[in-house]
């Protein structure tokens, strides 16, 4: 485990608007984590009752790939132990926040998928939340699992091409230089 490179995505029980809005992204809850492994190239699943198993795991590596991973990932994580620290920061490639820098403004994760990989997420949050609450974490595990697949696949394609590409507000496709 010690030392290994992780793409990395999870999915929350509640929602913002259940929380009292995006400033409470601590009170939201894990359902569900996966982390790939790029040196194994295996699925790691986790639970909320995993956690302190999936923490360890994050604060081993050597490096943590995720999409909006730095502002939201590890803010739901805080409440069970996720310290972000400086050490922590400097150990993640945040693909959301690299783009959003070269941008000036946000993207959706799918935005970028169907743009770059001709790929479209298979479901969203809101969707996940309502499979957790259905006691269908299997399904919370397949939907995280597959954003995890579309984020390593997007993360590859920047670093072999140098760019990705995205599709602006009239669907033209428009490239972003990137360096992660």
């Amino acid at each position: 485990m010690r030392g290994h490179t992780y793409v990395f995505d999870l999915e929350t029980k509640l929602l913002a608007s259940d929380v009292g809005g995006w400033s409470h992204i601590d009170r939201m809850g894990l359902a569900a984590a996966i982390l790939f492994d790029l040196e194994e190239s295996n699925f790691i699943r986790f639970s909320e009752d995993d956690a302190p198993r999936l923490i360890e795991h994050i604060l081993d590596a050597r490096e943590i790939i995720g999409y909006n991973v730095l502002r939201f990932d590890y803010e739901v994580l805080r409440p069970y132990g996720l310290i972000s620290g400086k050490e922590l920061k400097a150990k993640t490639t945040d693909l959301m926040i690299h783009i959003q820098r070269e941008l000036g403004f946000r993207l959706r994760l799918d935005n970028l998928a169907e743009a770059t990989l001709q790929e479209q997420k298979s479901g969203d949050g809101l969707m996940s939340v309502e499979w957790y609450k259905a006691g269908e974490i299997e399904k919370v595990l397949d939907y995280c699992e597959q954003d995890v697949r579309v984020t390593h696949k997007l993360w590859e394609a920047g670093k072999i091409k140098g760019h990705v590409n995205y599709f602006d507000k009239n669907r033209n496709i428009r490239k972003i230089m990137v360096s992660w």
